[in-house]
């Protein structure tokens, strides 16, 4: 029975099942996955897809400027400006990555910046080795 029937029903009526109702809360659930978005930046216009990107908060966007760099190093510099304050406002990070590539990310990403050690770790004395 639906449940809009049932609130309809007077007091004296009595129900087809049980004391209580289900209630279906909706199929749809939220793709709260992070995403990894390329773009190409070749214009100044092409910043609102990115900047749409990072203000819905679920990516991590990747930019190419090698095109926009090679044309008008003016404009890139308005680019990087504006994506740069987008990503101050949501609190995230950002980065230059080699010479044609910008990464920004939202709040609940942060960008190491600088070259991580991953040289392998010498082995230690102090640690008893077991043999077989």
């Amino acid at each position: 029975m639906n449940f809009f029937k049932r609130l309809k029903k007077s007091e004296g009526e009595e129900a087809d099942s049980p004391d209580f109702i289900q209630i279906d809360s909706g199929s749809e659930k939220s793709d709260s996955k992070v995403q990894v978005k390329t773009f190409v930046l070749k214009t100044y216009e092409d910043i609102n897809p990115i900047l749409n990107a990072l203000r819905e908060g679920y990516s991590i966007v990747v930019i190419d400027i090698k095109s926009l760099k090679a044309k008008d190093v003016i404009e890139l510099k308005r680019v990087v400006s504006k994506v740069k304050k987008t990503v101050e406002a949501i609190e995230g990070s950002i980065a230059g990555f080699g010479d044609n590539c910008i990464i920004a990310t939202p709040s609940f990403a942060k960008i190491q910046k600088g070259v991580a050690d991953v040289a392998p770790a010498a082995p230690r004395d102090d640690i008893e080795k077991f043999g077989y």
